[in-house]
């Protein structure tokens, strides 16, 4: 049986900074890469106040800079984004209200292939992004 959203969302527990053994995705052996959690990145769009958004390179290059790594791992960075964003979603068809979930349509494009597969269709992103005033 496949893991819920809740269980994808904790883990990795805790998050790691390592350095590189060897060129990796356009950085260099010996830069310090940040391998985020959900509740990281979770607790990052958080903080993202109603009508401003951020783009995904912004939340790894904050989130990086937060854990005094060189960059966060793109990889790791968006599975965990879709995790946090599925997990609000699952949270919100249970009852919860959108101001009480991770505000994921702050960081996730619409146009991107992440909100294409996102459970909440895109349809629902593009709503959330207008009634914030975000392009």
């Amino acid at each position: 049986m496949p893991k819920s959203w809740s269980e994808k969302f904790a883990h990795p527990p805790k998050p790691d900074v390592s350095r590189l053994g060897k060129p990796y995705a356009g950085h260099d052996e010996g830069e310090k890469m940040l391998i985020p959690t959900p509740a990281v990145v979770a607790a990052y769009v958080e903080t993202i106040q109603k009508g401003e958004s951020r783009t995904v390179p912004q939340m790894r290059e904050d989130l990086a800079a937060a854990h005094r790594a060189d960059f966060t791992c793109p990889l790791t960075a968006g599975i965990f984004l879709r995790i946090a964003a599925e997990l609000a979603w699952e949270q919100h068809q249970n009852g919860k209200a959108l101001t009480k979930i991770t505000p994921f349509w702050r960081v996730v494009d619409v146009k991107s292939p992440m909100a294409k597969k996102l459970a909440c269709g895109v349809d629902f992103i593009v709503k959330q992004r207008r009634l914030e005033g975000l392009a």
